[in-house]
């Protein structure tokens, strides 16, 4: 594979490479923190790094009290800054570091940008707290109101100001801002204004000396700007060396993408330190762009890009394959928080069990029919309605649950079925609708009534129809109403039978939950004891059990007829599924994710105690054929069922496909143009495997 194709560069789908820089300092040893950031620059070049933020006032160190008023200092810290400059010309990576500067005689806390051996601009920090153990107003002044302004450094003029954005002509998703430690603490942070005039990445240059409970507090801040502003945030704060005379300091580096941690530093650290991680800037934009309340909040604050200088640089940096380092999830669906795994399964089992509970309580409903086959929907669509009932106070035989064998049902499934709805203690019954499915057959003229062995889709329709429609009649007979079982995954595959099918119910509990936090409810419902042993030996053989519609009879070899052989691996459809609708990435970037994500079993996380004997890897073009596959069925066959969803839950952040809700969509689309960027954003030698080679 020629991994020298744009395919396989980062930046090409949207990726910065940024760095939090904790150097090596000394207090007030302006000549050994210098030699400490060009240390560290050198590193984030030889890793490939588009931007790296050290901590504040990085050059002259922080807790230097009135040794910021010597001219000495003052002056040698210019003359480092010249030394950075001259050594930039030959790094790749933009510097953010923190100086004391003058200007008009006064004294600012300055974040300087510096780039290929040129200072681009200087942001002078806005808010100067002078509390407790702060006194920076006895130094300082601050830079509120500064804008539209020029500054002497290093023998040049350039901007200055809290109006400055900086933003890579030759890559459009590189756009910062900066904002220095108290700033991001004010009620309203300058960062806010930033990211309004389009920076997509805030940067924080802090000293913050640590207390107990500090380094938490800092988390909460930049989690919290990155989300409310929609952005990266990349945070550092100062480390080993600085004055320990009342304090101390932790060295905390942080990168947050809009709600999410996705790198944190070694706090404590003597070395100096990188902390590198890709910044998906591409869909931070994406979804500014989808949340109008972003645009109205800008629209209210003034249109903060019309007055903000947008200071334009071109970017060195390394094309090519450099890999990407930041955590992409497998699982995107699944809780991937350890230290919050309970609460997540917790929280996302009974947002289904609740609005079941709402649904029964609004209805009257004297029953809930659910149609159980032994597989994975119908078991976790029971076991929510039995904790329903528990809740409500109801017995659990309110629940009239039906298997109804066809001609491909094993009797491993069918057993299941029993031993769950047994150890579960509801109403259980079996319909045999061979019989009524052979008399329909015969009726419409169907080759397999006649013996000939014919088992295409109306012969699979005519034994998920008659199902659906014996549970219907049941919820009329006994004032009840139809539970659905189909889940997310199969709503976005088209994955079941329209109308009087498994696609229709009177309220369909999994609607909004993908297959494979389904398989995870699972296990933490086993785990965390919420049935009894007897149901919890059942529910771990349905998780062992193959998936499948078993609307088609084993063939010769005994091999049950298998979904995930038709439509693919649920875990890569649910991959697509996540960065398709919540994200609306292009094919070619979703391709080059998922390689990422699953190309190598052994490397990256996978869901607190996920089996090693599913831990499954898959190659590019394993990934693209299953891929184009989920865009065919997704955008140019499938929508109408969705267009015609039962009510049903939404239960996870990153979306669900209710047509009164996150996904709207017309029926009659085609799937050409995101089939067709896929085979164009693929290396030739993948594309012709999986498609063919080019026509001539």
């Amino acid at each position: 594979m020629t991994e020298a194709h744009p395919f396989f560069d980062m930046h090409n789908h949207g990726f910065v490479r940024v760095a939090t820089a904790t150097p090596c300092s000394r207090t007030a040893d302006v000549p050994y923190n210098t030699a400490g950031v060009l240390a560290e620059a050198a590193k984030a070049h030889a890793a490939n790094v588009d931007l790296v933020v050290f901590p504040e006032l990085t050059l002259s160190s922080y807790a230097i009290d009135d040794l910021l008023l010597q001219n000495a200092i003052l002056e040698r810290v210019e003359a480092a800054l010249a030394e950075v400059v001259a050594a930039s010309a030959d790094l790749d990576p933009v510097l953010v570091l923190g100086a004391p500067l003058r200007r008009a005689d006064k004294l600012y806390n300055c974040a300087v940008v510096i780039a290929r051996g040129q200072i681009l601009g200087v942001v002078p920090k806005s808010f100067l707290p002078n509390y407790r153990e702060f006194y920076e107003k006895r130094h300082f002044a601050h830079g509120r109101g500064c804008t539209d302004l020029w500054i002497e450094v290093a023998g040049e003029d350039v901007p200055f100001g809290t109006d400055l954005i900086f933003a890579a002509a030759n890559l459009p998703g590189f756009r910062f801002g900066v904002e220095i430690c108290e700033d991001f603490w004010a009620p309203v942070p300058p960062g806010m204004q930033a990211a309004m005039a389009g920076a997509v990445i805030l940067c924080n240059l802090s000293a913050s000396p640590v207390t107990i409970g500090r380094a938490d507090d800092r988390h909460l801040h930049a989690r919290s700007s990155a989300a409310r502003a929609i952005a990266a945030y990349v945070y550092s704060a100062s480390g080993h060396g600085e004055s320990t005379t009342d304090l101390a300091w932790d060295g905390q580096g942080m990168v947050y993408e809009m709600g999410s941690l996705i790198a944190q530093s070694e706090r404590f650290d003597r070395s100096g330190e990188l902390c590198i991680v890709d910044i998906d800037t591409e869909k931070l934009a994406a979804e500014r762009m989808r949340n109008q309340t972003f645009a109205d909040a800008a629209e209210f604050a003034g249109n903060p890009a019309d007055t903000y200088r947008r200071v334009e640089f071109e970017h060195a940096y390394r094309a090519g394959d450099i890999g990407l380092q930041r955590p992409v999830a497998r699982f995107p669906f699944v809780p991937d928080r350890p230290e919050k795994l309970d609460e997540d399964c917790y929280e996302a089992f009974n947002i289904q069990v609740d609005a079941l509970m709402r649904r029964m309580q609004s209805t009257g409903a004297k029953s809930l029919i659910i149609g159980i086959s032994g597989g994975l929907d119908s078991t976790h669509a029971l076991i929510v309605a039995a904790k329903a009932c528990d809740r409500l106070g109801l017995p659990r035989t309110t629940i009239r649950g039906y298997t109804m064998p066809g001609f491909g049902t094993s009797e491993g499934t069918k057993s299941n079925a029993h031993r769950l709805m047994q150890a579960l203690e509801i109403t259980a019954g079996e319909i045999d609708i061979r019989p009524a499915a052979t008399k329909m057959l015969e009726d419409i003229g169907h080759p397999c009534a006649a013996g000939e062995p014919v088992h295409d889709v109306t012969f699979e329709n005519v034994q998920a129809g008659l199902r659906t429609d014996y549970l219907f009649r049941l919820a009329g007979q006994h004032g009840g109403f139809v539970v659905g079982t189909g889940d997310l995954s199969e709503l976005a595959l088209g994955w079941c039978t329209y109308g009087v099918g498994d696609h229709m119910s009177h309220y369909g509990v999994n609607a909004g939950v993908p297959k494979t936090l389904i398989q995870y409810l699972i296990r933490w419902v086993i785990a965390t004891g919420q049935f009894c042993e007897e149901c919890a030996a059942v529910l771990d053989g349905v998780l062992g059990t193959e998936i499948s519609p078993e609307l088609v009879p084993p063939g010769a070899d005994g091999a049950v007829q298998s979904t995930e052989s038709l439509v693919g691996p649920y875990e890569l459809n649910d991959f697509f599924l996540h960065h398709i609708v919540r994200y609306g990435q292009r094919p070619s970037k979703v391709a080059f994710l998922a390689w990422h994500a699953w190309k190598d079993a052994g490397a990256g996380m996978w869901p607190a105690g996920f089996p090693d004997n599913r831990k499954n890897a898959y190659d590019l073009a394993t990934i693209a054929g299953w891929l184009d596959k989920f865009y065919a069925r997704f955008f140019g066959f499938s929508q109408f069922k969705r267009s015609a969803l039962p009510n049903g839950p939404k239960v996870s952040s990153a979306g669900a496909l209710s047509p009164r809700g996150d996904w709207r969509a017309p029926s009659d689309a085609v799937a050409t143009v995101w089939r067709e960027e896929l085979r164009e954003g693929l290396p030739p030698e993948v594309s012709s495997k999986v498609f063919g080679p080019p026509d001539p």
